[in-house]
């Protein structure tokens, strides 16, 4: 099957890619670059995450890149920032609103009755995941959004790796989720 490459370069205000204009930069690390953009189709904002030109001829960082794509595709959880699709090797992802949480924990200790709703938020989506199979593997404050409406979004699926096929993972996961045991102590050991 055929994957566009991921665009490898800085994007500046005002270009476009596809029906995509780019609004501003929201930041960059080791995985990617991403940005505000404009969606002049469907008339909303939407970031834009792409790799850094110093990643062009990594085959492993382009692997990533495509496996965070097909991840994140894999998972329907209103706590895990959505994927609307690929735009000549660009992820365009759901655009979530608010400080991260290092943000939030910069400006002072939550209270607990904000920090109970915000970590079972972090808890479902990562529930949500794993019963897809799915491992974030880089969760981290910094990869956590909170938006105005206290609504938690999980993102970053960078580093993210499929455990087993979900099929799998249903098959060992105890009726009752309430067990310790679940697709986390998976290992290729028990999936053969």
């Amino acid at each position: 099957r055929r994957h566009d490459p991921p665009i490898m370069m800085s994007l500046t205000t005002g270009s476009r890619l596809g029906p995509y204009e780019i609004v501003s930069a929201l930041g960059a690390g080791g995985m990617g670059e991403v940005y505000r953009a404009r969606d002049t189709r469907l008339k909303r904002d939407v970031a834009i995450k792409v790799l850094p030109e110093a990643f062009a001829q990594d085959g492993d960082r382009l692997a990533r890149f495509q496996r965070e794509a097909e991840l994140l595709a894999s998972l329907n959880h209103p706590n895990i920032a959505a994927i609307y699709g690929v735009e000549d090797g660009a992820l365009v992802l759901e655009l979530v609103e608010g400080p991260t949480l290092a943000d939030r924990i910069a400006s002072g200790a939550l209270p607990l009755d904000e920090a109970l709703p915000i970590a079972r938020q972090i808890a479902d989506a990562l529930d949500a995941a794993h019963e897809r199979g799915v491992i974030h593997r880089d969760l981290k404050p910094a990869n956590i959004k909170v938006r105005p409406d206290g609504a938690v979004k999980v993102l970053d699926f960078g580093l993210a790796k499929l455990t087993a096929p979900p099929e799998v993972v249903q098959a060992f996961r105890p009726a009752n989720h309430g067990g310790p045991e679940g697709p986390h102590s998976l290992d290729s050991a028990t999936i053969t």
